[in-house]
């Protein structure tokens, strides 16, 4: 294979896995909009690693155990779509029924952004189909550009976030809630259809 095709593929991999993240990043910059350099490059991060590690499961799931695999493909967008509609509820939910109008930020927990950072990989797991013919280490870094790709999508999509999210105060909460549903059940209907 010709390196600069593979490197191309790579980044264009990654480009279309990171939507979904950036998405979901603009919404957490939406929700968050005086998020700090350090916190953005943690959630950003976090995106990254699951979409370099959910590749990289996908393609030993084939070299492996490729009918476990084959059986929980079906499952896939039924789990993001569950992931994403309770996150972006109860988001929707803490907004609208909230007392305190100063107490009222979500916050955006650890456990939240890695529940994100899975919902938004987990469709990556087929990606290992695609890169079956590689090496393992050509897999490796073909995931690592993903993963590299996703991070700077993800970084952009905070910084616009915050930048909208300032201006839009309360609304932008309920804006992002129902982002992160309106992915869910796109995920979901690209699943089935697939």
């Amino acid at each position: 294979m010709n390196l600069l095709i593979f490197y191309l593929n790579s980044i264009l991999m990654g480009i279309g896995l990171a939507m979904d993240a950036f998405s979901i990043s603009l919404t957490n910059g939406l929700n968050e909009p005086q998020m700090q350099g350090k916190r953005m490059s943690l959630i950003a991060g976090c995106y990254a690693f699951f979409q370099f590690a959910m590749p990289l499961v996908g393609w030993i799931c084939v070299h492996t155990i490729t009918k476990f695999f084959a059986a929980f493909e079906p499952l896939v967008p039924w789990i993001a779509l569950f992931l994403l509609l309770y996150i972006g509820g109860k988001m929707i939910i803490e907004t609208v029924h909230g007392k305190d109008e100063d107490n009222k930020q979500i916050t955006l927990t650890t456990s939240v952004i890695i529940l994100q950072g899975i919902a938004t990989s987990i469709d990556a797991l087929s990606v290992g189909f695609t890169i079956a013919d590689y090496g393992l280490s050509m897999a490796f870094i073909a995931s690592l550009i993903i993963a590299v790709v996703t991070f700077i999508i993800c970084i952009f999509g905070l910084a616009i976030g915050k930048k909208i999210g300032a201006k839009l105060s309360r609304k932008a909460e309920i804006l992002g809630g129902t982002i992160l549903i309106a992915i869910g059940v796109e995920i979901f209907v690209r699943g089935l259809m697939a």
